[in-house]
């Protein structure tokens, strides 16, 4: 019954599809613009406590939020080339559709199969552009594809490693002004003190919020 149901529901109209497919390419945009603004907030946090770890000499545990901003921005640029191959995949449905005017049904485009290949691998778009290559290949604008990239992507962040120059570079301009302000015998006389019961509480204090600012940072990356 649901078959014969089906086949008497008529089927949208190439104009119909590409409105529908044009309003939650919008709202995907909007989604990562707003995400890229959540990451943005958080690195301000990250940049002040790398200053004031810098100021209390403490370079490990800058050194680790350095690396963590790093990560923050390769997402960003990240975030921006999925935007933009949004923006495109809208731009040449458009085209497909003022084509199809003209022959009476919508043509296969190897740019959109293209460009939807390539957001399935990134994770945080793997699901979304799924459900877009099922209805685009029911309406003939790209081939069957293997499902196997989205697999992969939702598997593993496939995140980038960090070089050690990315981040000491980061490291230096966010905290070198304020580890050179440090004075040469205050660096020496914190190397050299023992540890008091005091400042291994606090220790545990700036450590505690190191992670709470580096897990809130992984929240709005993910």
């Amino acid at each position: 019954m649901e078959k014969v149901m089906n086949i008497l529901k008529p089927k949208p109209n190439p104009q119909q599809l590409l409105r529908d497919w044009q309003r939650r390419l919008r709202q995907e945009c909007r989604n990562i613009e707003r995400q890229i603004r959540d990451i943005q907030r958080e690195e301000k946090n990250v940049q002040k406590a790398i200053k004031e770890a810098a100021k209390r000499n403490d370079m490990g545990s800058a050194k680790a939020l350095a690396k963590e901003l790093v990560r923050s921005r390769k997402t960003v640029n990240r975030l921006y080339e999925n935007k933009a191959q949004l923006n495109s995949i809208s731009m040449h449905l458009g085209e497909s559709v003022a084509v199809a005017r003209t022959v009476g049904h919508l043509s296969k485009s190897a740019e959109v199969m293209k460009m939807v290949n390539n957001l399935m691998k990134a994770p945080q778009m793997a699901v979304t552009m799924q459900e877009f290559s099922k209805e685009m290949t029911k309406a003939g604008v790209i081939e069957e594809m293997v499902n196997e990239a989205v697999d992969d992507a939702l598997d593993s962040e496939d995140i980038e490693e960090e070089t050690e120059e990315e981040i000491d570079k980061v490291l230096t301009a966010i905290a070198g002004e304020t580890a050179a302000q440090l004075p040469e015998a205050v660096r020496k006389q914190k190397l050299k003190q023992p540890a008091t019961s005091e400042d291994a509480e606090e220790n545990v204090d700036d450590e505690e919020e190191m992670e709470e600012i580096r897990a809130r940072l992984a929240r709005v990356r993910s």
